[in-house]
């Protein structure tokens, strides 16, 4: 959420509250109605120099509940890295069927073919290639067996491989989105491929849920909860939906984060006096204070290493971006990251630890902004006039984020280098507070 320094705002944080647009707290009741939402996507813009790759439908695909290719395309264009060539009836599935002196005249570069082997059990077998036109080679393939009901999940995986074979960095498409869906006077925080698919309520309340925030491995989210009447931070298993308190403390508790080997969380609490930052073990045990400043330190975010922090504070008089060392010995000195306007909130670190994503205020809007640690260079990537809560992908090439379009709620992307953005919508209620989750275990 918008992290504004009005007056009003100001006492919303120092109740450990990022600023919330429209979000009334009622009274707790668990909601009995799910509250899913398939996300659509909408694609804008794209790569100046786009890799031209032809997909041919695998062989047998049409007889399987979910086809395979489709899914693949549409991962790959959600990149802007691709143009996607039409096969115009070409159907090799094999390398001893490729006429490659045609699909270099169509200006292929890469040609993905493959098919589907229906196996007992319910069991499916994918076979795919990547093939070189100009070299006429393999760039790589892979045979997996899934059950039938992991379709997409295997179209998913294809697509990273194919991603990587051919742009050299590791594909997000298997990952997976977490973010808050309002709609009316329930909150529910749903779990979503990154794609749109498949979304799952995680937890349903009629008090607001915000500040997602998923554990290294991707096995369980911390979140802050307002069902006890004020903000406490919770982790849950998403297998099992356990789920416990780790920061219920005296005053509020928000913002959590985690740390890189998953056994500490980053916190925001009052009870000290301000808002301060702490560490506090997974199990609730260990407070360790960090932040020492008499203004408001908040939206903690670990470095990939486990040896910084960037957070939001106000200490120089307006909201900007610092970064101290987790040390607590060393904790006490902060350094101030971003000078270039007086509104900096919201930081992520890029998974290579050199870059990260933020909220700056430009021309009166709060726009998605990425900064190089290194330089101090800041780039502007959106235009849009209310965006929040902007997420890296494990891969550093995409920001998830939340942004509104006529006073509605929904979830963008942008690339890293601005050039390809995507809207994520649902037909009704907001979406916001989104968090890009790890590579899956597999990579």
């Amino acid at each position: 959420m918008r992290f504004l320094f009005s007056e009003n705002v100001m006492v919303m944080i120092m109740l450990g509250l990022k600023s919330m647009r429209g979000m009334l707290v009622v009274l707790f009741c668990l909601i009995s109605t799910p509250l899913f939402a398939q996300l659509n996507i909408e694609i804008f813009g794209g790569g100046a120099s786009r890799i031209p790759v032809a997909i041919v439908p695998f062989a047998d695909e049409t007889k399987l509940s979910q086809s395979i290719t489709p899914v693949i395309s549409a991962d790959l264009m959600r990149t802007g890295l691709f143009r996607l060539i039409d096969p115009a009836g070409a159907m090799p599935h094999a390398p001893a069927e490729i006429v490659y002196a045609d699909w270099a005249n169509r200006g292929t570069s890469a040609l993905v073919i493959g098919r589907v082997v229906p196996l007992s059990s319910g069991q499916v077998e994918i076979q795919f290639r990547v093939m070189d036109v100009a070299t006429k080679s393999q760039l790589t393939g892979l045979s997996l067996t899934v059950p039938v009901t992991q379709l997409r999940t295997a179209a998913h995986r294809v697509a990273d491989v194919i991603y990587e074979a051919l742009t050299g960095d590791v594909g997000v498409f298997s990952t997976r989105i977490a973010y808050v869906l309002k709609r009316g006077n329930k909150y529910a925080l749903q779990v979503a491929d990154a794609d749109g698919y498949n979304a799952q309520s995680i937890i349903e309340y009629t008090e607001p849920i915000i500040s997602p925030a998923w554990s290294p491995d991707g096995t369980r989210l911390a979140y802050v909860s307002f069902e006890d009447k004020k903000p406490v931070v919770y982790v849950q298993t998403l297998t099992t939906r356990e789920r416990r308190a780790v920061a219920s403390f005296k005053g509020s508790n928000s913002a959590p984060a985690w740390s890189p080997d998953g056994s500490r969380l980053a916190v925001v609490l009052t009870g000290q006096g301000g808002s301060q930052i702490f560490l506090v073990n997974v199990d609730g045990s260990g407070l360790q204070r960090l932040s020492k400043s008499s203004g408001i330190d908040t939206e903690p975010n670990f470095s990939p290493d486990g040896r910084y922090i960037l957070f939001t504070s106000d200490r120089g008089g307006s909201p900007q971006i610092y970064r101290m060392p987790v040390s607590v010995t060393e904790s006490g000195s902060a350094e101030r990251m971003t000078f270039e306007g007086n509104y900096n909130v919201s930081p992520d670190y890029s998974q290579d630890g050199k870059s990260f994503t933020f909220i700056h205020r430009h021309n009166g809007q709060f726009n998605v902004a990425v900064q190089e640690i290194g330089s101090r260079q800041m780039q502007i990537l959106t235009n849009s006039k209310f965006d929040e809560s902007p997420s890296f992908a494990p891969n550093g090439k995409m920001i998830l984020y939340a942004t509104e379009i006529n006073g509605h709620g929904i979830l963008s992307a942008v690339s890293r280098d601005g050039q390809t953005r995507q809207h994520l919508t649902v037909q009704s209620g907001d979406i916001r507070e989104p968090a890009w989750g790890p590579l899956p275990k597999w990579k």
